[in-house]
């Protein structure tokens, strides 16, 4: 399952349209979508046009859609953009719920300390090239920086 950034599907179909629909044609558990909804605030959303919805109430319900997929991976493009904070840390703990229960999040994040919060492994880009991969303390090591450094230090020095 693959979720881009700055997509409005179906502008003029409601929220509740668009996620029933898709939970339909991709097989979707409700005991897995009711956690999902709950977390992202789906329910206040259900009657709305997808064309009405703010940049953040769109990345919630496109997220939505996304995670009620039963495919084992998903591959997100800036999935906490257009978030507020609280949204953002319940986002990150769900995701790390899902991946405790065996799905692969691979997520595209330009926020370093949002990747650092919520991914296990990294694989750090620079002009489109790889340049380090690993657990963040591995990275650190790498960069022959100190435990308590952050990944944009650890970015800066391997970069």
């Amino acid at each position: 399952m693959y979720l881009p950034d700055g997509i409005a599907p179906w502008p003029d179909q409601t929220s509740s349209w668009i996620l029933d629909f898709w939970r339909v044609m991709t097989g979707a558990r409700a005991d897995g979508w009711d956690a999902i909804a709950d977390v992202l605030g789906l329910t206040e959303l259900r009657g709305r046009r997808i064309g009405t919805l703010s940049k953040g109430e769109r990345k919630r319900v496109l997220l939505g859609l996304a995670l009620a997929s039963p495919q084992p991976v998903v591959l997100m493009d800036e999935p906490f953009d257009g978030l507020d904070l609280r949204q953002t840390r319940a986002t990150i703990a769900m995701f790390r719920e899902l991946a405790r229960e065996g799905r692969s999040l691979v997520l595209s994040i330009h926020s370093m300390p949002d990747a650092a919060r919520v991914c296990d492994r990294l694989v750090l880009l620079n002009d489109g090239s790889t340049i380090a991969e690993g657990t963040l303390p591995e990275l650190r090591e790498r960069a022959g920086l100190a435990a308590g450094a952050d990944l944009e230090d650890v970015f800066l020095a391997i970069a």
